[in-house]
């Protein structure tokens, strides 16, 4: 196995010459952290125990006690955890993950998920020595269902490790979890811990391959769909570490320190477990994912002692290499492979109401709006809950039974961001979609977002019809006021997206080589000439056919496409071909990652908010509600109650988020 970490054995190793510097380094009032820092950062688990040794043979004292009572917070259990074997290290994060009230869920998953099968022997072991107790005893008493019973399937350490796979064994495997699964009403849980949880790596590679051929979604759609909690959870955990275990890694560390404040025990343990197997790997796949260097988010993120601790061990900054990994462009290639065959089933939050009387709800509302005051909740509970199908004839019948406009009801009888959404939903989709783009060029300023979001994710049938209500509403061509309010490349490419004249069907591979060809040899052409054959080919040819094309992208440039539009594009029109890369991609993914832009740090951008939940309600919310947890380890729900309670004091607007978003997940 090649060596891929960033911690190795330190030449001319002598651990009484190291057992002193550290004992001279905490001497005295104070103690030299830098050099602590810096010499336990450069030996190897191995090497550290020898230092272990010698300190107590020369100086009678425990180095961990000593390291322990000289440092303090976060550099002090960074440090100590170092000095600690894999295998006794492991077992205290599991202890301390199931000891007193409480359990932590994700650190069981991330050990169990990863380790291989010596690993978690040797874990096991270590366990008893260190706590007189039986790890898995521990495991069951506090986890339950079928999420306990993966764990303990993984707890014994016995996944086949042979690497022989039988061709025949990977049909039926396939179809087993197929049948399990999407085919029947319910879900097999136990056909799903029988083979995640036994059968080698080489094989499960396989085994999704096949059911993705059968299914028409990868396996990790079909985990989304038919599991949940952290079951759920565990088998994606599972799916991610059999694909890739530096990806699986890179996710992690990433969920560790974005938003506020930073999941120090799980930067820690990471960075301390890997930094002797993959860490050259996760950093590649961190710099892939996320467009930055793991060395940077670690700078960026964390402070003093600790941080240089965690810099020594992620061991140098990519973003400085200036290129791109062959292991890291494998791995794209690997996920645009599985884009292109994924089919994914759209699934919305909203849908039509049963027993539908369109008479009956325009009295309620108008009931509900009729005297002083105004009764929301029953304006929620009828708008809220219907299709927007069934919002149009509410609308007509209010007219036809009331001689009244519903929606000048409605705005006279509500305000601010309850408003807007309210009226949003009582809209068409195309006229829901024609105002959010007036509303995104009107006044001084052009909200470029917005308007890439929109052109971007709407198939051509809902732009013309959005071309079609612009007029309507607004005497004058959508086309004509992008380019008042445009200018440049960022202006050909919305006019080319408003035309809804996107190429439709599967993927032609001859031709996709050919597309991707031309965008390789692009990227060595003027930064003007290369804009106008991006433009040509990502904002004319279908989703299928792109997907197709950025994989053998791939291919050409040992390179992943949205590398290169980073660092070779800019401003508006970067946004715009990132916007459109992501959606081919995985469409829901791209909305996730739009909300919570919308809604994390000080204040809501409520009308992103706003314009998502109701134009993907009823298209492919729960999809996104999906995306958002995997991504940001936080339901959408939870985030919308926590960040939209700032300026809602009645709360009625958070209601009507809530029931749009469907449930909690």
């Amino acid at each position: 196995m090649v060596f891929r970490g960033t911690v190795s054995d330190s030449p001319d190793f002598d651990p009484s010459v190291d057992a002193e510097t550290l004992y001279n380094a905490m001497k005295g009032i104070g103690s030299d952290k830098e050099t602590i820092l810096d010499l336990i950062t450069s030996r190897s688990n191995a090497q550290r125990q020898e230092i272990i040794a010698a300190y107590k043979c020369s100086f009678g004292q425990d180095l961990i006690e000593d390291l322990k009572y000289e440092l303090t917070g976060k550099f002090e259990r960074l440090i100590v955890s170092l000095m600690r074997t894999p295998p006794y290290h492991d077992a205290k994060e599991i202890h301390d993950a199931v000891k007193g009230v409480g359990t932590n869920e994700r650190c069981l998953i991330e050990i169990l998920a990863s380790r291989n099968n010596k690993q978690i022997q040797d874990m096991v072991e270590a366990y008893k020595d260190a706590y007189g107790r039986d790890i898995e005893e521990d495991i069951v008493a506090d986890t339950s269902g079928h999420f306990k019973k993966m764990l303990v399937v993984l707890l014994q350490g016995t996944r086949d490790e042979s690497g022989v796979v039988d061709a025949d064994l990977v049909q039926q495997d396939a179809q087993d979890l197929y049948i399990a699964g999407e085919e029947k009403w319910g879900t097999d849980e136990a056909t799903f811990i029988m083979i995640l949880g036994n059968r080698s790596v080489t094989h499960l590679r396989m085994v999704f391959d096949e059911y993705e051929k059968i299914a028409e979604m990868s396996i990790e759609d079909s985990i989304k769909n038919e599991l949940s909690g952290d079951f759920e959870r565990l088998m994606l955990a599972v799916v991610q570490c059999i694909r890739s275990v530096p990806m699986f890694f890179a996710k992690r560390l990433y969920k560790s320190m974005k938003g506020l404040g930073t999941a120090d025990n799980t930067l820690i343990r990471i960075m301390i477990s890997r930094s002797e197997i993959d860490m050259l790997d996760i950093r590649e796949c961190f710099r892939l994912r996320y467009e930055k260097s793991l060395y940077n988010m670690i700078k960026d993120d964390t402070s003093g002692d600790y941080k240089r601790t965690l810099l020594n061990l992620c061991g140098g900054d990519d973003d400085l290499a200036g290129e791109f990994f062959p292991e890291a462009a494998q791995i794209a290639y690997k996920m645009w492979e599985l884009s292109s065959m994924t089919k994914v089933q759209l699934r919305p939050t909203v849908r039509p109401a049963s027993d539908f009387d369109p008479a009956a709800d325009a009295q309620a509302l108008r009931k509900a709006m009729k005297g002083f005051g105004t009764d929301e909740d029953a304006i929620i509970d009828i708008v809220a809950r219907r299709s927007n199908t069934q919002r149009q004839e509410i609308r007509q019948a209010f007219k036809s039974l009331l001689g009244r406009d519903l929606m000048k009801d409605l705005k006279s009888e509500l305000s601010k961001n309850l408003e807007r959404l309210i009226i949003g939903l009582m809209l068409t989709p195309a006229e829901f979609d024609a105002k959010m783009m007036k509303k995104a060029m009107e006044g001084a300023g052009t909200d470029e977002h917005a308007l890439i979001e929109i052109l971007v994710t709407r198939n051509n049938e809902e732009i013309q019809a959005m071309n079609a209500a612009y007029r309507d509403a607004y005497k004058k061509s959508l086309e004509d006021a992008i380019h008042s309010d445009t200018s440049g490349h960022f202006c050909r490419i919305l006019v080319s997206l408003v035309q809804g004249a996107r190429e439709e069907g599967p993927a032609v591979v001859e031709r996709a080589c050919a597309d991707a060809q031309e965008l390789a040899d692009a990227c060595n052409a003027e930064s003007d000439d290369m804009e106008m054959k991006f433009m040509s080919i990502l904002c004319t040819r279908s989703f299928p056919h792109l997907r197709r094309v950025f994989q053998e992208f791939v291919k050409c440039t040992n390179k992943d496409i949205e590398q290169i539009i980073k660092k070779e594009t800019s401003g508006d029109v970067k946004n715009a071909f990132y916007a459109i890369v992501r959606s081919v991609k995985n469409q829901p993914s791209y909305f996730a990652d739009r909300l919570y832009k919308a809604m994390k740090g000080l204040g809501t951008d409520d009308r992103a908010l706003i314009r998502i939940m109701v134009s993907r309600s009823e298209v492919d919310l729960f999809n996104i509600r999906k995306e958002f947890k995997e991504t940001h380890d936080v339901s959408l729900h939870e985030f919308i109650q926590v960040e939209t309670m700032i300026g809602d004091t009645s709360g009625d607007y958070r209601k009507t988020l809530l029931i749009l978003c469907g449930g909690e997940d």
